[in-house]
Order: C-alpha cells, then structure tokens, then sequence
C-alpha cells in the first residue's frame, strides 16, 4: 500500500510538471474513483474444517483492484487469503481497496469464533516464544547497559540476504547470497551507534491470543499489537508493534515488522531484517535475543585473568623481588610515571611517560612538583618473605608475602601496602584481597628495573590500576645481579661435571668445550682431553671479593700452591680480571700460563664471559696458535660454587 501511495504522488508529481512545461496544457485524471459498492470480495468461515469457525478464507472477486486485508493477528494484500485463529472471538477484518482513482475503505466484517483450536499454536516453537498457551514471556536484546552480552558474542549479526532458519537448507543458506560475521560487541562498539544502554524488553503472550508488548527504551516508544509466527516459513510478523531494536539502526531498516526467524530455543532467539541498500548495502542484521529467565539467572563464567607474559629475569617472581644472592631489594615509585591503568594483557591504557603528560592530561592531578616526594616511596623484598614500607610522610609498615609463580600475584599478610602519589587523588593501594600482580616489567642492561604492580578492578571493568616502581638508589646497577652472583660463591672447577650433565655433544658435560661458537664445538669429557683437567682433582678456587679484590688459588703441576691476587670489575655483564683465571695445570699446554712454564704466548687474564648465572660461572680463554701453528679458537671452562 505504501508503495502504491508513492507511485500515485508520483505520478501526480510528473503531471504537474508536465502540465507546467507544455505549451499544449492537457487535462489528466487518476481514473474514476468506485463506490465502495462496485468492489466485490467474499469472506467466509469453513465450518466444516473448524466447526468453531476458525479457519476463515478471504478472496478478492472484482478485476483491477487490490484489497489489504487487516485481519487482527496480520495483513495481507493476496487475491485468496486463508487466516486460522487459535482463540475463539469476535474478529474484526478491515479492508482496504487500492484502485486507479485511489483508496476505497470497505465496511469492516466482523466473524465469531466460537471454539478454541490450539492445535494452530501447539508447537514447540510457539511455546519458547511465548512460554505456550495462558501464559505470556519476556525477552532482552542481548546487551546490556554495561555493555556485556551473556550469550551471543554480540547483540547483532550480518547474514547474507539468502540466509535463514539456521537448522534448515544448507546450514541456513537457501540462496546463492550465503555468509555470516559474528562480531564480538568488545572492539565494535559501532554495531551499536548510540552505545550499550537498557534498550527495553519484548513480551509475546498466547493468553487469550497472539499479543505483543514492546517496551523500546532506546526508541522511547511503548506497543502493543499482535503476532504470527509461521513455523512452516519460518517467519514472525508485526502488527501495530515493532520488534525491539536500537536506535541508532533506526532508519536503516526496511520494515521492522517482517522478521525472519534464524533460531529459537528455550533461551535465546534471533531475529533478522533487511538493512536497507542506502546504508551501507542490503544484508540481514540479525538481532540477538535472550528470555527473562536467562538474563536474570545468569552467573558470570569464572575465566581466570590472563597472566602477561613478563621478563622475570630468569627466575621466578620471587626471585625478581628478591633472590638468594640478593638478600633483599628495594623499590621506589617512579617519580616519571608512577600510575596508569592497563589492559589485562599489560598494555598500558594511557601511556604516560613523563610529568609533562600527567600535566597535559590535567585530571590525574600529578605535576613535575611532585616528582621528589614520590621518589621516597619505598618497599622492601626479603628473601625471608619479609616486606617492609616506608611512604613519603615517613610512616613505616612491615609484614609478609606470598607469590604466586603460575599467575605473577604477590599476597600481603600483615601490611596492606599504601602510599599517596604527591598531589595527585591517585593512591597506591591493594585489592580487597590485599594482592598485587606483575604486570608489566622493563629491563635496564641484563637486570629488571621497572616493575609494574597491578590493582585489578573490581567494579566490573578488565583493567588494573598499575603503580611503576623503579629499582632502588644501589640496586638500580645493571650488572648488580651478576656481581652479586660472582662475590656470593667461591668457585672450583667443575670436575665432577654437576652443571648440564643430561645433554648430549656439542653442549656442556664436563667443565670445558673447545669451539669456535660459530660452525663447531668440542666438549670433551673430564680426562678425555689435558686441558678439559680430569675427574675430581682438586685445582683450586676463586675468589670474588665485594670490594672489587680477587683471589685465585691455583694448584700446579709441581704440587704446590701459588695465590694469585688481583682485582676484578663488570660492565655490562662482561668480567675483566688483573689476576690468572683458575685453570687445570694440564691446560697451560693450550694456553700459556706463567704458573708453569712459558709454552705459548697468550694470557690467562684475557678472557671472555660466556655465562654467568645462579650456580654456574662459564669464561673463556682464546688459545694462542703462535706456539702451536695451529687455529685460534675459544675454550670454555665451567666453575660451580664451592661445596
């Protein structure tokens, strides 16, 4: 009928201009506009289908004109129509004539059903719709004002314009326009262009017929008005109601009463209509739903947060706080970036680098005059599992702690670490359940500087709060970790091969390999070989003092002992030493050594760091071919802590 109203405005639009162009002026006309009387149609009940009157057939009989007939539970504009009510009643059918000389609005029929025949709407599928026969059920557009959607990954879907009832033709495809996107609501917020807000509720009822409540908050329109849903087709009809929807697509819709029906269980049913071609091309938006009963029972899956992937330095969380070899560590807040919020993945949210950004910001309150204070906020790891505080006012706290290595979370017990961020509203604080998560780390050289601390949210959002400490005053050495490794042990040769012995040639399992480290490698095994020394023979020890001094205990080949004295420095992870490095006496064959003879020309204080980490020590020596004519290669000999 619509359309036929545009073609008649139309068409008189065309006249008129015609009319005003045409130097002949003409006389037009729509045609003749019949009485109602001329019109013939037949409405009547099979009483021997239904004996209630419930089957009611409709037909059009007069040439050239088309009826719409308005029949309470739809329309129709078919020349035969066939409607069957489920309820008994009085059923008003309105009708409707659309002719050349325009519309015609026929006396309205009215029919009594006298009998009920629920057999019309004694289906499974009439029944998740509407919760069945006297009784009536609510559905909610799957997202909600928080912006969570509890089935769907969305409230809306894009389908092809030949897709449909999901369980049906081929996986849903009944055409050659077959294809679907599912997008999550989280990252496309634009489905949606006015946003998640409460968009209202839909209520179908079979008491006493089809009836539909739509209560569209988004829209601000409240309706009532009737249903059918052809469980055959597969389709659900409006009338007087729209099905409920968002604003923002408002417009974009070609008619929000004509629905097909993609899926309909106890819980969840989906909706689809034509997006129209101007906005942005004719595809199926398909609206998620969920019952009343769904949405207001449903309990949030417990998925663990994810645990970011952080450097550790090597070690465990507890040994980034504070390793064996490193009794304790202490860490300030950054004066440069001391808060932030981050993502569950440890992306931080804002990105502030500097004062100046807090500055720019404006509403996180922190400025550059507040950098010295926040600097003497302080904690302190033991290894002992002690924590202590000290906060820019000087109050001071001390308790313990607990990590978690499988999720980064450090728990507090009997302190809840607290400190004020300068000027700013912003507090460095725990959760309700007095915990902190590594987050985010940051490495200076070999060695963790940065830690970020992570309040997680508990209001809803997946978010921390982060707080950025910064290794403290001493600590913050680069190579702090290695000289601590190297003053904490005195070393020995490895001749009872207890570092890596599961591993095969080419990798370590006595105390030395030759190699180039580029094409080859030769581990000799403890006796295999003079310079890789033999099996349990003591050669010695050495020494890293903290005070920058080294001592070397080396046994020779005469069966004395010589001490070497010397000192020793990092940079950078690189060892340099003024003292011979401990070697078996067998090796000054390779290397000379002033120890014992004077074989080749090279230097046992010129070597190379290989490794150095927690129980194990790995230098090397270049082996001077001058004496021996022969290639330039490294040797590697590994020292284990002193039993």
């Amino acid at each position: 009928m619509k359309k036929i109203k545009i073609f008649i405005a139309l068409m008189l639009t065309l006249g008129i201009a015609y009319l005003a162009s045409s130097c002949d002026p003409e006389t037009y006309s729509l045609g003749k506009l019949p009485d109602k009387s001329e019109i013939k149609f037949e409405i009547s009940q099979d009483f021997a289908v239904d004996p209630g009157g419930n089957t009611v057939n409709m037909t059009n009989l007069t040439d050239g004109v088309t009826l719409t007939w308005d029949y309470g539970t739809g329309r129709s504009n078919k020349k035969q129509e066939t409607v069957q009510y489920a309820f008994k009643g009085d059923y008003t059918i309105k009708i409707t004539a659309v002719t050349a000389g325009g519309l015609v609005e026929l006396d309205p029929v009215t029919i009594t059903v006298t009998d009920d025949n629920l057999n019309y709407v004694n289906d499974p599928l009439w029944t998740y719709l509407s919760g069945g026969v006297g009784n009536s059920k609510t559905w909610y557009l799957d997202l909600n004002a928080e912006g969570v959607s509890k089935y769907f990954a969305g409230p809306m879907y894009f389908y092809g314009t030949d897709m449909g009832w999901l369980e049906g033709g081929d996986g849903g495809c009944y055409g050659g326009d077959c294809w679907n996107w599912n997008p999550d609501w989280n990252g496309n917020e634009w489905l949606f262009p006015n946003g998640a807000e409460d968009f209202g509720t839909m209520t179908f009822s079979l008491d006493g017929g089809p009836f539909v409540t739509t209560n569209n908050l988004s829209t601000g329109t409240n309706e009532e008005g009737t249903y059918f849903l052809d469980k055959d087709n597969h389709t659900l009809t409006f009338t007087d109601a729209t099905m409920l929807h968002d604003f923002g697509n408002q417009d974009c819709v070609e008619s929000w009463s004509d629905a097909k029906l993609f899926s309909l269980t106890e819980d969840t049913m989906q909706l689809g209509v034509f997006r129209k071609d101007g906005c942005g091309g004719r595809v199926l938006l398909v609206f998620n739903f969920i019952s009343k009963n769904y949405n207001d029972n449903w309990v949030p899956e417990d998925v663990p947060d994810p645990t970011p992937d952080i450097d550790l330095n090597g070690g465990t969380v507890g040994d980034l706080l504070s390793t064996t070899t490193t009794t304790t560590k202490t860490w300030h807040l950054s004066p440069d970036s001391p808060f932030d919020w981050t993502d569950l993945n440890g992306t931080l949210l804002n990105g502030w680098q500097t004062a100046a950004d807090y500055e720019a910001a404006g509403w996180p309150g922190y400025t550059s005059a507040d950098q010295a204070t926040v600097i003497n906020n302080k904690i302190t790891f033991s290894n002992d599992g002690t924590v202590t505080t000290i906060d820019s006012n000087g109050t001071e706290m001390s308790g313990t702690y607990t990590t978690d290595q499988s999720t980064n979370i450090i728990s507090f017990e009997g302190i809840t670490p607290y400190f004020p961020i300068g000027s700013s509203w912003a507090t460095v604080g725990t959760t309700s359940e007095n915990q902190w998560k590594i987050v985010k780390t940051a490495t200076t050289g070999s060695v963790v500087t940065d830690i970020w601390f992570g309040k997680r949210d508990e209001s809803g959002k997946s978010e921390y709060m982060v707080f950025h400490f910064v290794l403290d005053n001493g600590d913050t050495d680069p190579d702090a970790e290695v000289k601590s490794i190297l003053t904490s042990n005195t070393w020995v040769l490895d001749s009872n091969r207890t570092y890596d012995v599961a591993t095969s040639y080419g990798a370590l399992q006595g105390p030395t390999i030759y190699s180039d480290f580029a094409t080859w490698a030769w581990n000799p095994m403890p006796g295999d070989q003079y310079a890789a020394g033999d099996v349990g023979v003591d050669y010695g020890d050495m020494t890293f003092n903290a005070d920058g001094t080294m001592v070397v205990n080396q046994w020779a080949d005469t069966g004395s002992m010589v001490q070497l004295t010397g000192n020793w420095s990092v940079t950078e992870g690189e060892l340099t030493i003024t003292a011979e490095m401990l070697h078996p006496w067998s090796a000054t064959h390779e290397v000379n050594g002033s120890l014992v003879g004077d074989n080749y020309v090279a230097d046992w204080t010129a070597i190379r760091t290989f490794k150095i980490e927690p129980g194990a020590l790995l230098l090397q020596a270049n082996r001077d071919p001058a004496g021996s004519g022969e290639d330039a290669f490294w040797i590697t000999w590994v020292f284990v802590p002193k039993s």
